[in-house]
């Protein structure tokens, strides 16, 4: 587990190499989106995710690899890394703050890095242990959620309209920091939809280690869903599935 977590460190560091010199600076934007929608992508997310895929392939031939940019590549072991080189590249090209890169790996049953350890969080040579809110009710908490288009066709602005009355208050924005907050105690809940794996996978360990619940909106678990709530305690994350009232 720790040779694992701190490899992941050092990929996230390979990652900064690739972006934190192309962020604020004019680097051009593709939009990758095929139904006329909006999903950016620019060199600085393909260049991280290509110096991780190296040094993976380096250090752990035969570990697969699946990223938002570059695909799948199977590997012949039991686990797989998968990576998530700017999520956020949308407040990334606006010069936002609120991206982030993602780095899981799976061992064929579920991501793990960090879970078992707890969550941390590190700035230079300070290490933070996480622990997330343990008593919140709905009505007294934020939904953070990153974009009210995330929640498409009726079924989902149904779900989410019978939820987000019941709450304080609703917040879009966050993308990957949101879920992360809720891990260190300062947000409560984070709801959204239309994820992919390597969106959701690197923050089940994070949530779960500093205490907190991801799962689906229906209280499955989360690692392949599209649709996501993240509680930080197990009393609040009924309250939700039960506002959802959730049946894909």
């Amino acid at each position: 587990m720790r040779e694992f977590i701190e490899f992941a460190v050092h990929l996230a560091d390979l990652a900064s190499e690739q972006i934190v010199p192309r962020f604020r600076v004019a680097i051009g934007m593709e939009n990758k989106s095929k139904d006329g929608g909006y999903d950016p992508v620019t060199v600085a997310d393909r260049e991280a995710e290509a110096a991780i895929r190296r040094e993976i392939r380096r250090v752990y031939p035969d570990h697969g690899i699946l990223g938002e940019e570059h695909g799948l590549d199977a590997g012949t072991s039991s686990y797989t890394w998968v990576i998530d080189p700017i999520d956020g590249t949308r407040a990334f090209v606006l010069g936002q703050l609120h991206w982030g890169t993602l780095i899981a790996l799976n061992d064929g049953k579920a991501p793990f890095l960090g879970s078992a350890a707890g969550a941390e969080l590190r700035r230079g040579s300070e290490t933070t242990r996480l622990s997330a809110r343990a008593n919140t009710r709905l009505a007294d908490v934020t939904i953070c959620a990153t974009d009210p288009t995330m929640f498409a066709g009726a079924a989902h602005q149904q779900a989410f309209s019978r939820l987000a009355p019941r709450a304080r208050s609703v917040r879009f924005g966050g993308d990957c920091y949101t879920p992360c907050l809720v891990a260190a105690g300062c947000a409560d809940l984070v709801v959204e939809g239309g994820l992919k794996p390597w969106d959701v996978q690197a923050l089940i360990p994070i949530v779960q280690g500093a205490g907190g619940v991801i799962t689906d909106w229906s209280g499955r678990p989360a690692d392949r869903a599209s649709e996501v709530i993240i509680a930080g305690n197990r009393a609040l994350h009924a309250e939700v599935v039960a506002a959802l009232a959730w049946s894909a």
